[in-house]
Order: C-alpha cells, then sequence, then structure tokens
C-alpha cells in the first residue's frame, strides 16, 4: 500500500514538473520576460486600460500567461487567462483558412470570379460620382469581375459597412448591409446577396482597401461546402485545433466568462463601461443574442489559448498534433505577399493576414515573414515562424488610446528572447 501511494505521489510531482517546463521561460530570459508585468500593470493603475490577457508562445508550449486588472472594475471582478473576448476582425484569418480548406480540395481556384459561386456579383459597377445629400450614385462597369483572390486580400473593390468610407457607410446603411455585430435576427446569405448588387468603390485588384470581402467569403464556405458558416468551422477548424471556447454563439454554460467591453470617456479618455448607444446600429451582445448571424469577417468569441492554437498551425506549417490539416504548400502561400506592389504601409498582405516585411521588420524587431492582425475591440496577435513563437494580447476596449501596448508588448517579448 506504501508503495503505491509513493509511486503516486512521485507521479503527481513528475506532472507537476512538465506542468511548471510547460509553462517555463523556455528560450527565454525569465527576468526580462517579467518586464511584460511593470507595462502592464501600470497600463492599468494609470487607467489607461481595465484589464488584460498577455499570452507568449515558444516551440509550441506558453512561455508567458497572465491576467492584468479587472473584466469588471465597477464589480471588482478580476481578469481570468481564460477570460472570453469578442475577437470581431481576428474572424477574417480562421474564414480565410477555411477558404484554403475547400480549396484543397478542389471546389474552386482563386482567381474564380466570385459570381460563379455567388451570381449576385456578376457584372461589377463601380461608383463614378456620388450625391452626399442623398447617398444617390452613379456607376460604370468594372474593368473585370471580383475573384476569390481579390476578396481574400481586400483588393476586390468593396467598402466597409460602418466603418469604411463616408460614401460607402452611406451607401450600405441605405441598403441595410452591416458590419456584423447585429441586434436582430439576420442571414449571411440574404445580406451577402445585397451586397453584390451594390457598386464596388474601385475596380478590383487597383489597391488594398479593408472591407467586408471576408464576409463574403464566410458565405462562399457556405455555398462550396453544402454547411452554415458555424458548422463548418466548428468541425474543420476548431475541433481539430481543440479550440473549445470559440464560437459566434456563445453557450449560456460559457456567457460567464465573456469579458465586459469598456469604451473611452470622450473628454478623459479613461474607459468607462460600454453602452448601448457607443457605436450606433451594432450590439456588443452578438454572441449571445442568438441572431442566426455568422460573419465571416467579424462575429467570433474566442480565448487567447485557443487563438494560440489557430496561429501554431502556421507555426507548425499546416500540422496540429501530429495531424495534416492544411499542406505545406498552402501555409507558404497564405503568408506570401498576394498583393504585389499595392501599399499596406510598409508591410504586405498574404491570404488573411498582414505579412512583416524586411522593412516592417526594422520597426519593432518581428521577423520578416510573421504574421499578424487585430480586433475592433482591442484585441492582437502575431506569429513568427522563424523564432517559433506567437504573441496574443487581449483586451476589450474600442476605441483604444494607448494603441501603443500592443507595440510593447511586441518589443517586450523580443528583447527577452535568448
Amino acid at each position: 500500500m506504501k508503495r503505491i501511494i509513493l509511486t503516486i505521489l512521485i507521479s503527481i510531482g513528475s506532472l507537476q514538473t512538465f506542468a511548471q517546463v510547460a509553462t517555463s521561460n523556455t528560450g527565454f530570459y525569465a527576468d526580462r520576460l517579467n518586464r511584460i508585468d511593470k507595462v502592464f500593470q501600470a497600463a492599468v493603475d494609470s487607467n489607461w486600460i481595465v484589464g488584460a490577457v498577455c499570452l507568449v508562445m515558444k516551440d509550441g508550449k506558453p512561455a508567458y500567461y497572465k491576467a492584468f486588472g479587472m473584466d469588471d472594475a465597477e464589480r471588482r471582478k478580476p481578469m481570468q487567462k481564460d477570460a472570453i473576448f469578442r475577437i470581431a476582425s481576428q474572424t477574417k484569418a480562421i474564414t480565410s483558412t477555411a477558404v484554403m480548406l475547400l480549396w484543397e480540395e478542389g471546389k474552386f481556384l482563386l482567381d474564380d470570379p466570385i459570381s460563379k459561386y455567388i451570381p449576385s456579383f456578376a457584372a461589377p459597377k463601380v461608383i463614378q460620382t456620388f450625391n452626399d445629400t442623398d447617398s444617390s450614385y452613379t456607376a460604370v462597369p468594372a474593368k473585370r469581375e471580383v475573384t476569390i483572390r481579390d476578396l481574400l486580400t481586400h483588393t476586390s473593390g468593396l467598402g466597409y459597412a460602418q466603418i469604411g468610407s463616408a460614401k460607402m457607410r452611406a451607401i450600405y446603411a441605405k441598403a441595410g448591409i452591416e458590419a456584423g455585430f447585429l441586434d436582430h435576427k439576420g442571414l449571411l446569405a440574404n445580406s451577402i446577396d445585397k451586397l453584390g448588387k451594390l457598386p464596388l468603390e474601385f475596380n478590383p485588384g487597383e489597391r488594398f482597401n479593408y472591407s467586408l470581402s471576408i464576409d463574403v467569403l464566410g458565405r462562399l464556405v457556405e455555398v462550396a461546402s453544402g454547411m452554415p458558416l458555424d458548422q463548418f468551422l466548428s468541425k474543420r477548424i476548431f475541433e481539430p485545433l481543440q479550440m473549445k471556447d470559440t464560437y459566434f454563439h456563445l453557450p449560456q454554460s460559457k456567457q460567464t466568462r465573456l469579458a465586459n467591453v469598456y469604451t473611452e470617456d470622450r473628454s478623459s479618455r479613461k474607459p468607462v463601461k460600454w453602452k448601448r448607444n457607443t457605436f450606433p446600429g451594432s450590439t456588443i451582445d452578438y454572441p449571445i443574442n442568438h441572431n442566426g448571424y455568422f460573419a465571416g469577417g467579424a462575429g467570433l468569441v474566442s480565448t487567447a489559448s485557443d487563438y494560440a492554437n489557430f496561429l501554431q498551425l502556421f507555426l507548425n506549417k499546416g500540422t496540429f498534433n501530429g495531424k495534416q490539416l492544411l499542406a505545406r504548400h498552402t501555409v507558404e502561400l497564405m503568408t506570401e505577399n498576394q498583393i504585389g506592389n499595392l501599399s499596406l504601409g510598409d508591410d504586405k498582405f498574404g491570404l488573411g493576414f498582414q505579412i512583416t516585411t524586411e522593412k516592417g521588420s526594422a520597426k519593432l524587431g518581428l521577423s520578416p515573414g510573421s504574421i499578424s492582425w487585430s480586433g475592433f475591440f482591442g484585441t492582437f496577435y502575431w506569429a513568427d515562424p522563424r523564432e517559433h513563437l506567437s504573441g496574443l494580447l487581449f483586451m476589450q476596449q474600442s476605441p483604444l488610446t494607448h494603441t501603443e501596448l500592443d507595440h510593447k508588448f511586441k518589443v517586450l517579448v523580443y528583447q527577452a528572447l535568448k
């Protein structure tokens, strides 16, 4: 009996040691990595932000994983590492990956016109003149049709509802097109069919313009797979990547973990609780109001650890837990420059991700070829294949004056590398 107890104690001790190794500073100088603590605690103490979760992965294991501040400042509820966040535009990379899974199956080619699968996009037109007083416009035929590749790279000519240019916001509002944070029932199919009949802001391929392109691709996934977008993502991405807390509609049993959203007081720029009219036409309750709308460009909620699993797929060149979910070549295709000489600041864009260039690398130290993006409510991520690391900074605050926290987080990670 004593021998059995001793064996159990040794086993428990071994598991504890393994857990410590799995969350230790492997590949980093511990004292330098812990500089992250001071910066984010200072941000909380200075009332720049209410709370945050920081996660750094190295060689597939967590090297740094901490929560700071509060989830709910008024109720003194601390932020937890497993808090569930509205990741908004971080949804786009996931939907883009779904597209590439179907591309690998031969469902379509990237240079196919989208009208082949969503007919309302046939014979597109481009705005020629626009009347500010009544949102009327004239349009001329586009030089060519919008392709799937155009949509993946935000070079389609589409605009963005509620956050795009003034004329596109007006045209979309008049047609009932929304950005995805719906406070009412809606169907992706209906919205995308309406969008396809509206004019483009510019000719396809002419420039990079952040847009509703990925929402269109969400509908493409439904058409090509024969499944609703939420079911396809769950079966083909979330389940194999063990993303157990990622949803369009959050189950009631997990809703207490949904992080509170803050905005900024207009005069003091200090965080205050989000109110119903903070962003007209949208709601922060979209993950729990059962609106039925699967916005492929903005609708998901997730945790830092779930999204780290998603990024690990790309760091592992398409494998996760020994299974090849994406081809190595597909990962290479998604993470290389796909917009040629078009401008995205110092960086470029692939198929779903911003791509760090040599020039972009000089800013913060991310290796060339790193992938990154962010979300409307203050979530940020990047993954660096050269260093085999990823970093995730999750907050719930919009607007966020102190976006330098994202940059500082990156600097703090790279200065700690051995």
